[in-house]
């Protein structure tokens, strides 16, 4: 069998350990060709199986896949295990193990007790035992690349977990649209007034193009902001938003600065918007507006209970170690962000508004509960704003196991800047927030939107454009 299948079509692949960690399903992702795992690939999933981690937990469940699939047919490992029924038709390729020690000498330089030499020994030796085919190892591990590179193998990363191959097509939630746009689309536009709002009813080609809860602006003396409200075929409905750029409008005293900050609050303030995504850089206002419009929405609407605020506890220098006190103290160095945005939300000028000066710090901190990601496992909200942190952070098995959370009534929004992840092994285009921002829009109960200008200070802005 192993014969027949080493057409020259089809590569053979050397996973090398922290791929299986990084995304266990990684065997069943290879499509038509096969992949051959060495014995040390097992001994060190073997030695990273114990604990509460992402990596334990993923190298278990690798464990119980290879199981699943070497189970009954022990006397086919020699010549190719077929992952066409494990993996429910994913795969088409054989699972190889190796079987017999190797004999291939490396260089001097590179001892042979440790694992990443001993994996390349396995690549080598394929390499001339099927001279015909391409045999490329994979691996997350960028010095193993370039080591395989240095002994004239083929390497590659794995790409598989990631969302987009280029974050610059990451999905905006915005669109800006010109006369041109007007003339294809607006010839039997029809208007209507309805509830305070104006809505306009398009057909044309670009109509299909368009996402449910996209944000279309246009330039001009009196420029036009509005949302997409339906799409049908070519027929699309816009309805225009509210204006939080004006004074009147402003919830718990803040005011839109750019036309970002005004499609989000949009966004944040829509009961039927059940989750949000705010994207962008340091002092976009991110955070700022997500507590104005959640203090708004719980304090003075009374549409949620209370305000529930997690963010991943990945400290950008060293860990500050272990930290007395209830679960609400041991998260309050965490909390640097949210305290300085109260104090912003708590100010007790006129600019303030009515409702600022009323609001004292203990009836807002009493609606507002800090809590770990740890415990969140297991847990249904009802009627909360949920709020999300430096989100970047999470893998996209994390962000499924938080937005899961979310009983009847309860509202979630993620915040986070995709350049500045400080998980190892997350990237842009793996990070949990590029995933759930992919995979949500269009979907008519979510929203998304990056925030391209900051709005910290001038020193704030020019340090990001500069540094």
């Amino acid at each position: 069998m192993a014969a027949d299948r080493k057409a020259k079509s089809t590569k053979l692949f050397v996973l090398d350990t922290n791929v299986l960690m990084h995304d266990p399903t990684s065997m069943y992702r290879f499509e038509e060709h096969d992949i051959c795992l060495p014995m040390v690939t097992l001994e060190e999933l073997d030695g990273h199986k114990k604990g509460m981690s992402e990596v334990a937990r993923n190298a278990r469940q690798a464990s119980r896949f290879l199981d699943e699939i070497v189970s009954g047919k022990e006397t086919q490992i020699g010549d190719g295990v077929s992952l066409e029924v494990p993996s429910k038709g994913m795969a088409h390729g054989y699972l190889f193990l190796q079987t017999q020690a190797t004999k291939i000498e490396l260089p001097a330089d590179l001892p042979v007790g440790k694992a990443d030499n001993q994996i390349l020994t396995v690549v080598m030796q394929l390499a001339q035992q099927q001279p015909e085919r391409e045999v490329v190892l994979v691996s997350k591990d960028i010095n193993m690349r370039i080591k395989a590179r240095a002994l004239g193998l083929a390497a590659e990363d794995y790409f598989n977990d990631q969302v987009l191959e280029d974050t610059d097509l990451l999905y905006t939630g915005v669109r800006e649209i010109d006369q041109g746009f007007w003339e294809k689309n607006g010839k039997d536009m029809k208007s209507w007034q309805e509830g305070g709002r104006a809505f306009y009813q398009l057909h044309g080609p670009d109509c299909g193009g368009l996402l449910l809860n996209q944000m279309i602006w246009q330039e001009g003396e009196k420029p036009f902001l509005a949302m997409v409200k339906s799409i049908d075929g070519k027929t699309a409905v816009l309805e225009s938003i509210k204006d939080y750029s004006h004074p009147k409008n402003a919830i718990w005293g803040i005011t839109a600065r750019n036309r970002e900050q005004n499609f989000a609050i949009n966004l944040l303030m829509n009961p039927d918007i059940d989750f949000v995504t705010l994207l962008g850089q340091a002092g976009t206002g991110k955070t700022l507006l997500t507590l104005a419009s959640a203090l708004m929405m719980t304090l003075e609407e009374k549409r949620y209970t209370e305000i529930i605020m997690t963010r991943v506890t990945v400290p950008v220098g060293e860990d500050i170690g272990f930290l007395p006190g209830t679960e609400e103290e041991k998260m309050a160095p965490w909390m640097g962000a949210l305290e300085d945005n109260l104090d912003v939300l708590n100010q007790t000028d006129g600019e303030s508004g009515e409702w600022g000066r009323a609001a004292t710090r203990d009836l807002i901190r009493s609606r507002i509960k800090v809590k770990s990601l740890n415990f969140m496992r297991g847990r249904t909200f009802l009627n909360k704003f949920l709020i999300i942190d430096e989100a970047q952070n999470l893998t996209p098995k994390q962000m499924k196991t938080l937005i899961t959370r979310a009983g009847p009534g309860t509202k979630v929004v993620c915040l986070g800047n995709i350049a500045q992840i400080d998980t190892p092994y997350l990237t842009e285009g793996s990070s949990g927030l590029t995933y759930v921002v992919d995979r949500f829009k269009g979907w008519g109960h979510s929203g998304h939107i990056t925030l391209q200008r900051g709005e910290r200070s001038r020193l704030a802005d020019h340090a990001a454009e500069v540094l």
